[in-house]
């Protein structure tokens, strides 16, 4: 059970991207990660997505359980949103391009959806501010109805407006048995805020039914070092100090360090969430054309994301 991978308090999720939709990389990434000893995915809630990451358990040859979560998201949350380039502003600098983690947009400076997973440094590259964002996802009702649930052991709300969680929350709470977890960071909220949202969300849940995923800086990681870290395990200290009796998971930022620092600070964590640090690690590795047919470049990455889920609780 989820429960018991939490228990052991070195639990290690790859975060595939909650925006991202590329079946192929997902695919990919999570045949590496399983093969790897991952034994959770986060995913965008998108049934093709779901069924990308089944095959690469396949082919990672994930023998023990695994658990799939997928994330939904409150309005005003990055995650769901895609980035738009106004090309009649665009001075043609290319920034954007070099700058996107995912290789979503192009030379013809076109975004691919699929791709986008609304991380903002394409926004924060360009000199001419020809760059903004539309929000691009489903209600939860049309997923609920749309996605086959028997494949997923957990759902992850991503906390960006207020009032919209309550609603979203009361709907998971009553429409889904499994593992639910709440991502929220301080970058949208005060402190007090921070808390005060977890009590309300948490204040009809049984202990330990829920996860709590304390979002330092969302989708800023791809640097293995200790200030990267640094805001996840600040907002996990958050949690700590509420005395919530469930389970916490650091994200944002997180990298091999996180758990160190963790330590160090007196936080105690069930597990670290990873994603953009993860993704960049085995990025030239995945991208390759022949990255199925030769073997050598498959074992090349996944003696990467091995040595790497490795060093985070050594």
């Amino acid at each position: 059970m989820l429960e018991e991978l939490l228990q052991q308090k070195k639990c290690f999720k790859l975060i595939c991207g909650a925006g991202n939709q590329d079946v192929s990389s997902v695919e990919k990434l999570v045949a590496v990660y399983a093969k790897s000893g991952c034994a959770f995915f986060d995913l965008s809630a998108d049934n093709d997505v779901i069924n990308a990451a089944k095959r690469g358990l396949e082919r990672g040859n994930a023998n023990d359980k695994v658990y799939l979560c997928i994330s939904v998201g409150t309005k005003n949350d990055a995650h769901f949103q895609k980035a738009k380039i106004d090309k009649t502003k665009c001075l043609n600098c290319f920034k954007c391009v070099s700058s996107c983690p995912q290789k979503a947009i192009n030379t013809s400076l076109d975004v691919c959806e699929e791709k986008c997973i609304g991380c903002g440094r394409c926004e924060l590259s360009c000199p001419s501010s020809c760059i903004f964002f539309e929000e691009k996802k489903k209600s939860l009702k049309q997923l609920f109805y749309e996605l086959n649930l028997s494949d997923v052991d957990c759902i992850e709300l991503h906390v960006g407006d207020e009032k919209d969680c309550y609603e979203m929350w009361d709907l998971l709470r009553r429409c889904f048995s499994g593992m639910l977890s709440i991502c929220i960071g301080r970058k949208k909220f005060s402190d007090e805020k921070f808390i005060n949202i977890l009590e309300k969300l948490l204040r009809d849940r049984k202990p330990y039914s829920t996860i709590i995923q304390a979002d330092g800086s969302p989708m800023s990681g791809g640097v293995d070092d200790y200030e990267s870290t640094l805001q996840a395990v600040s907002a996990g200290n958050l949690v700590q100090k509420a005395g919530f009796q469930q389970y916490l998971l650091l994200s944002g930022g997180t990298n091999s360090k996180t758990a160190k620092l963790a330590k160090i600070c007196f936080v105690d964590i069930n597990g670290v969430s990873v994603g953009s640090y993860a993704r960049k690690i085995v990025a030239e590795y995945i991208e390759r054309e022949d990255f199925w047919d030769n073997q050598e470049v498959f074992d090349k990455a996944v003696c990467v994301a091995k040595k790497f889920i490795s060093e985070i609780y050594e």
